[in-house]
């Protein structure tokens, strides 16, 4: 049957909450198909507020793959605010999509894309508010099929008692997979009802499905072993990698929200994958390989992007994106393009050692000049080899001074505490290295205007990285450390009204320690938190860290494990991790030579220039590392600007 839109309900309480705009719809490229005109309905959900959710790339990916298919409709929903949430309770008003405002419980599938482990407590209580059960093992047959995605899904243990599935890696052809796999199962008239469907996706090989999983311990809590309990379902499921981006240039039309948005503007994912070997970086080390996107077919999303949207700035993404092969030539073709008209180009992400003054006046020829952000991770050059973060501070300085030479005046500098091996003094170099680049840029400049602001987040070890072996700093030892660089700052006489400091309290971060390593019985904690009134953990305002101890000492009264087993624990090589059955492809014991290497200070290449060092990933999934030249070149359009004298001669 036709499933109604929840909108004269909600229409009667948006007056009464703050920032109703972001409940209504509408945007832009919005796509709604009728219900009844397809076989498979998916909601997806990017588990934190509208202005946070809809700019995400890959949401706003798999909404316009799964759109383009005939026999599947895809809507969104986003967290509620608990202004909001308060009235849909009272009043009986389900969770609901933005686009057509259909209940979320009615559809096949509810599909989460994490981030980052702080939202959890929000899919919980959408779901909750959706109407079906929160834990898999009681849903029926017409309740959603739930599949988380993101990073956070490389490691899914601590949700799994909440979702049915897991997808790991790009999502793009997992999607289309599931979809095939439900819309069969639908077609045969669903024979067997929900646990053949999860059966058959398990055996697929598509999705981790827990329920075909067993975990046993050993008497210290450690886990002994992770066992199928079905014999056609995998041991191990391994990660989706899409090989050929230029055949997968989405998003064609991006949405164009009609609230305010943290990003206001068109992104392009010019590249995938990074192999610089960071050793703190899971989104570094589960993206390999590197695959590069063409000249041509950036420039093709480019144009196709802004004449669907009216965005006037363009965001050039990836991991670090100003280390594509072919960058400069970009820059300069787009800029080249777009010169004279109001279009702006960025790049959201920039080392140290790959940027340069000619890149950077391509990006601001139109006239904008955004402040520039550089990330060295750590104060002292000791414990950036111990990160294998190889920018020397000769390397800042030198390219902070080009910039202010060439009429910046606004530099971010972007370091983490509680690095392994870290000491109080690896950290104070932080405020030597701000007092250097502020006083080489007066020196370059001859001006007092320059301005360096060092902005600073905690060390969370994560799964399938060197340190996911490493033990996370206690929260009482970070705060002491960032308060002793704060003073550091505030006390240098010469250059500290020119340096501002930016940082936040450990606690959160051992929060997100707990829910990134944990395992099934982490599962209960979060599902007590949320009961207690967790939501939006991802915001300071919301967040409670006495909450979560106070759930974490009540899941845990009976268990051998608690939050610093967990979290501030090291971990030996022969340790069962709660991931080691999801395949990143990273051989495990090349991750533990990578993180005796980081112990002895040991820095390692980047394996696109320089021979393979048997990570695993290449060789496990059957990939390849993919960069230029490709020799390509832009596409073979007018400028903008003559386009518009031409059309007025």
């Amino acid at each position: 049957m036709t499933v109604q839109s929840v909108f004269p309900a909600l229409e009667r309480l948006l007056p009464f909450v703050q920032k109703p705009v972001q409940y209504v719809g509408g945007e832009l490229n919005a796509v709604i198909k009728p219900w009844d005109d397809v076989t498979v309905r998916w909601c997806l959900m990017y588990p934190d507020a509208y202005e946070v959710g809809i700019p995400n790339q890959g949401v706003q990916i798999l909404y316009e793959v799964l759109n383009e298919r005939a026999d599947v409709l895809c809507e969104r929903t986003y967290a509620v605010w608990p202004d909001l949430e308060k009235l849909m309770r009272e009043n009986n008003v389900p969770q609901f999509t933005v686009d057509a405002h259909r209940p979320v419980g009615a559809f096949d599938v509810f599909g989460l894309s994490f981030a980052t482990e702080l939202g959890y407590t929000n899919m919980l209580n959408a779901i909750d508010l959706a109407g079906f059960p929160i834990h898999a093992s009681d849903r029926g047959d017409n309740d959603p099929i739930v599949i988380a995605g993101g990073h956070a899904a490389f490691n899914p243990e601590p949700i799994s008692r909440f979702i049915d599935a897991a997808v790991v890696g790009d999502g793009e052809q997992a999607a289309l997979a599931v979809s095939d796999i439900i819309a069969d199962f639908k077609r045969a008239g669903s024979p067997g009802g929900r646990d053949e469907l999860l059966l058959r996706l398990a055996k697929s090989g598509v999705v981790y499905v827990p329920k075909f999983y067993d975990v046993e311990y050993l008497e210290d809590g450690r886990i002994r072993r992770v066992v199928t309990n079905h014999p056609d379902v995998p041991w191990r499921v391994s990660k989706h990698t899409v090989m050929d981006l230029d055949a997968w240039p989405y998003p064609k039309a991006p949405l164009v929200p009609i609230a305010e948005s943290v990003h206001e503007r068109m992104s392009v994912e010019i590249f995938r994958g990074c192999t610089r070997g960071c050793r703190f970086c899971q989104a570094g080390m589960i993206t390999r390989p590197v695959r590069e996107r063409s000249m041509t077919t950036i420039a093709q999303m480019v144009d196709t992007g802004l004449k669907a949207t009216g965005y006037e700035e363009i965001g050039l993404l990836s991991l670090s994106s100003a280390d594509h092969s072919e960058i400069g030539e970009i820059a300069k073709g787009l800029a080249d393009r777009y010169e004279g008209t109001e279009t702006a180009l960025s790049l959201p992400s920039t080392r140290v050692d790959a940027f340069n003054v000619d890149l950077a006046n391509e990006l601001s020829r139109n006239g904008r000049r955004s402040g520039l952000t550089f990330a060295p991770e750590g104060g002292s050059e000791r414990i950036r080899r111990v990160i294998n973060k190889m920018v020397t501070e000769e390397d800042l300085v030198r390219t902070v001074t080009a910039a202010y030479a060439a009429g910046w005046r606004q530099v971010k500098l972007y370091f983490m505490c509680g690095l392994p091996t870290e000491q109080d003094e690896d950290v104070l170099q932080i405020a030597r290295l701000a007092h250097e680049v502020i006083k080489a840029g007066r020196e370059a400049t001859g001006r007092k205007d320059i301005k360096c602001t060092i902005s600073i987040g905690g060390f969370v070890p994560k799964p399938h990285t060197p340190f996911q072996w490493a033990a996370q700093l206690d929260h009482e030892t970070t705060d002491s450390r960032l308060y002793k660089l704060r003073d550091a700052v505030r006390n240098d006489k010469l250059y500290g009204k020119s340096i501002g400091i930016r940082y936040h309290d450990g606690k959160p971060g051992i929060v997100e320690g707990l829910l990134s390593r944990g395992d099934r019985r982490v599962g209960a904690v979060i599902e007590q938190v949320w009961r207690d009134g967790a939501r939006f953990d991802g915001w300071s305002e919301y967040f409670s860290y006495d909450r979560w101890m106070a759930a974490a000492e009540k899941a845990f009264a009976d268990e051998v494990v608690d939050v610093a087993w967990y979290t501030i624990r090291e971990r030996e090589l022969s340790e069962v991790f709660p991931w080691d059955h999801v395949d990143s492809g990273l051989d495990k014991e090349w991750l533990w030579a990578d993180w005796q290497d980081a112990l002895d200070e040991v820095e390692v290449d980047d394996c696109r220039w320089t021979p393979c060092f048997d990570c695993g990933v290449c060789d496990h999934m059957g990939t390849e590392i993919q960069v230029g030249p490709t020799g390509a070149v832009l596409l073979p359009l007018p400028t903008v600007r003559s386009e518009v004298v031409l059309s007025g001669s």
